[in-house]
């Protein structure tokens, strides 16, 4: 073996605590980003296999009533390659000891046709048999959340006539990975179910005989979907149609796609961070290594060892300690990106989850992290290979020392010496002398405190955002769904309920917004002016007037638009006449969820050239009267969904507990390695540099308490700088991932508590704490007469 090679391998030893801490940081990096990159990768290629393994559509359209001929002239259109007509309707499900009603989503399958679209993955039992009217295939998400078995019947108020159901099937679909209601913002296993019917039953139930009211598409490999789309549209816009959408606007699809999108971001932001901090600390060891061994460099040299050698020597070090942390955060993040893609995998239903993480992302993370060690030590190991063998045998010139602001005059001249001991001022001193090394050090315990704010705010503005969203902007307990549109007329029957206190209608229409190249499909609510159950709030919390006439729209749409206030926009309705208007923008309003738009509810009526109607009604119910108000809710035949809003939020708190609890344990769990990993080095270099200056104090008399405080006491003051300086850099790198991460779906707020700054803080002094203990011990090993004999 070369005899560098075993100097090497001997300062790796000697340095394994340093080695061990740099090598963490290192880990944690790596495994963040094949974490993030794993997840990604086996998300997207199981989303991909599920939809080709299970034909999931690729346009889809909904229609009033279209007759089944219509078939045959939408396969023709150019670039279709499959064509399914299907009967698609909502009903209330009751299921026995459940009382609170639950939203089913019918949807119909050919018992005779197993080749058709977005197929049924049968987890339990069989499909439908075809004339047998009264069995159903349920979603799994569904029959786990109430324990429902084959055999179990169920009710479904189809088209107002009630109807008991067997289940005959347990499956699941790519249609439905996110199986979300309408009006609602997370999947509710327990009140949204989907249910598979013979086609022909749903027919005869809602008068469709040789008709449908819903169709999807598959499309030949390279055909534009827009075209498709286009002449869809006009093929089904005598019969009702409310607009064609691509795959990507498929809500279920759409949410899958969000949220591989956030995956992404968070991939190229927090990594970052490790990285860099790990590049930091290899620079800080190094540099302070090579000062130590400034007389090994020049014996080296003067034996013959090139500069090349020498550089290669020290460059191996960081490399070696790269690898380590390499090594290990790859097994970590194989782990944790299993971990939480099968999270993901349960989360979104898949039936299978492909997890094989091709070596890219191994590959990706090994380069960045030693390129980014490397990198941090190149000017260390540059100046090791460039120092002269003369000057390097001799020990480094001593700074220039004088009596500078924390000097004696200084002290005394201000009235602070008597309050400062020996040591304290020592302590003072040394920092002073060398502002720059005590910055850095600071710098990357902030660094670490930064990412522990980082991760226990999204808590707090998760908490904020359902707050203002449930609690500030909703005042009614239940919002009801009607099949169609009807006269306001109906919400005296409504009133007429069990419990019920108020009761608001409102209008939505589905439309779709032109901007030029751009549009949107969303939904106007037209909201009358004594709303008071559902008015229209900001992002603040703050009741936002609708105007009489023009658009009321959110930031985030008129972003997605580009339009501001004045601008004029394109308003194709969806439905009804199909009204196309061209209407203005009044005002915009903040909002964290969604992209909605309002106008008042007489501009609505204008626009769909309609008598006041309404499609959906806000009750405010006494929950004294819950149960009978849910029984009696059931037995309305226009009803064809509820959203609860307690049971609303119980739902997000419950989801994002089971979610983000996961995510923020990892990160607070890096942190500490980190902060650990900078102050552990910085105590130990020091201890490393000033081993002589401490066993000369321990000579002339200071005990093993004074000088542990001397060497303590620097790190304690430079971990008190740096907690200021960690709850700025903790708001900077909060306000750039929640900006990174801003969608369509949520805009999530930057909110920090109080609470969150003093978590962060103390688990950052808990993480320094241990390293100086750690360190602490190697002064009652101090050899006092090694450390002072001089070196000739």
């Amino acid at each position: 073996m070369h005899p560098l090679d075993r100097k090497l391998i001997r300062d790796l030893w000697r340095l394994r605590g340093q080695v061990a801490a740099i090598s963490m940081v290192v880990a944690s990096g790596v495994a963040v980003l094949i974490m993030f990159l794993s997840a990604l990768e086996a998300l997207e290629d199981t989303a991909a296999a599920y939809y080709e393994r299970y034909r999931f559509a690729e346009v889809f359209a909904s229609v009033k009533r279209a007759p089944e001929h219509m078939r045959t002239q939408i396969a023709a259109i150019p670039g279709v390659q499959w064509v399914e007509t299907r009967v698609v309707k909502f009903a209330t499900v009751d299921v026995a000891g459940f009382e609170e009603p639950i939203m089913g989503n019918i949807v119909s399958i050919d018992p005779h046709n197993a080749s058709n679209l977005n197929r049924l993955v049968i987890r339990a039992g069989r499909r439908v048999t075809p004339k047998k009217p009264n069995e159903v295939v349920i979603n799994e998400p569904f029959a786990e959340a109430h324990k429902l078995k084959l055999g179990d019947r169920l009710a479904v108020l189809l088209n107002g006539k009630r109807r008991s159901l067997t289940v005959v099937g347990i499956a699941l679909s790519p249609e439905f990975v996110y199986a979300i209601g309408p009006g609602t913002l997370m999947p509710d296993k327990k009140r949204y179910a989907i249910l598979w019917m013979d086609r022909d039953v749903l027919e005869a139930a809602f008068n469709l005989d040789g008709a449908f009211n819903d169709v999807a598409l598959t499309l030949v490999r390279g055909t534009d979907p827009q075209s498709v789309i286009d002449r869809l549209d006009t093929m089904l816009a005598r019969y009702g149609g409310i607009g064609a959408f691509a795959r990507k606007d498929q809500i279920s699809n759409w949410f899958l796609m969000n949220e591989i999108k956030q995956l992404r971001s968070m991939s190229n932001v927090l990594p970052t961070v490790f990285l860099a901090v790990a590049a930091f600390l290899a620079n800080m060891v190094l540099a302070r290594l090579i000062a130590v061994e400034r007389g090994e460099i020049g014996l080296l040299k003067a034996f013959g060892y090139s500069s090349w050698a020498i550089g290669m020597h020290y460059a191996k070090l960081v490399l070696a300690m790269a690898l380590i942390g390499v090594l290990i955060g790859w097994g970590v993040g194989y782990a944790l990106g299993h971990t939480i893609t099968r999270t993901y995998a349960d989360f979104f239903n898949f039936p299978f989850l492909v997890y094989r993480p091709s070596p890219l992302p191994f590959a990706v993370a090994a380069l960045v992290s030693i390129g980014a060690t490397l990198a941090g030590a190149a000017g260390a190991v540059r100046g090791a290979a460039k120092l002269p063998p003369a000057e390097a045998m001799r020990p480094p010139a001593p700074p220039s020392y004088h009596d500078g602001f924390l000097g004696r005059k200084h002290l005394d001249h201000a009235g602070l010496g008597r309050w400062f001991d020996q040591p304290t001022r020592i302590i003072l001193r040394q920092i002073a002398r060398w502002p720059g090394r005590a910055f850095l050090t600071s710098l990357g315990v902030g660094v670490s405190i930064a990412l522990l704010i980082t991760s226990l705010q999204w808590l707090d503005a998760i908490d904020h955002m359902a707050r203002v969203y449930f609690n500030q902007s909703q005042h009614q307990d239940v919002t009801v769904v009607l099949d169609e549109a009807r006269s306001t007329r109906v919400v005296g029957g409504f009133k007429r309920l069990p419990g019920v206190l108020a009761v608001e209608p409102a209008r939505a229409v589905r439309v779709r917004f032109r901007n030029g190249h751009r549009s949107k499909r969303e939904t106007i609510f037209g909201i009358r002016p004594d709303a008071r159950l559902a008015p229209v709030y900001d992002a603040g919390g703050k009741v936002v007037a609708v105007p009489k006439n023009g658009l009321l729209m959110s930031t985030k749409l008129a972003q997605v638009l580009d339009v501001r206030p004045g601008d004029t926009v394109t308003v194709e309705v969806l439905e009804g006449r199909r009204p196309v208007r061209r209407e203005r923008v009044v005002a915009l309003f903040e909002t964290y969820i969604g992209t909605p738009a309002y106008m008042s509810a007489a501009a609505v009526y204008r626009m769909m050239r309609e008598r006041p109607v309404a499609n959906v009604v806000y009750l405010r119910a006494d929950s004294r009267q819950q149960s009978a108000f849910y029984k009696s809710l059931k037995e309305i035949p226009v009803v064809t969904g509820s959203i609860l809003r307690e049971a609303a939020r119980d739902l997000f708190d419950q989801t994002l507990a089971e979610t983000l609890w996961i995510s923020i344990s990892f990160f607070v769990t890096f942190a500490c390695i980190m902060a650990f990993g900078v102050v552990y080095n910085s105590a130990r270099i020091a201890l490393s540099e000033r081993g002589r200056e401490l066993a000369t104090l321990r000579v002339i008399g200071f005990t093993k308490l004074e000088i542990g405080y001397i060497l303590l006491g620097e790190i304690a003051i430079i971990t008190l700088v740096a907690l200021p300086l960690g709850c700025l850099l903790g708001q900077m790198l909060s306000t750039l991932i929640v900006s990174d991460m801003e969608t369509e779906l949520y805009r999530v707020p930057l909110v920090i508590k109080a609470a969150t700054f003093g978590t962060a803080l103390a688990i950052g002094l808990l993480a320094t704490v241990i390293s100086a203990a750690v360190v602490s011990r190697r002064l009652g090993r101090l050899d006092l007469i090694a450390v002072l004999k001089t070196r000739e």
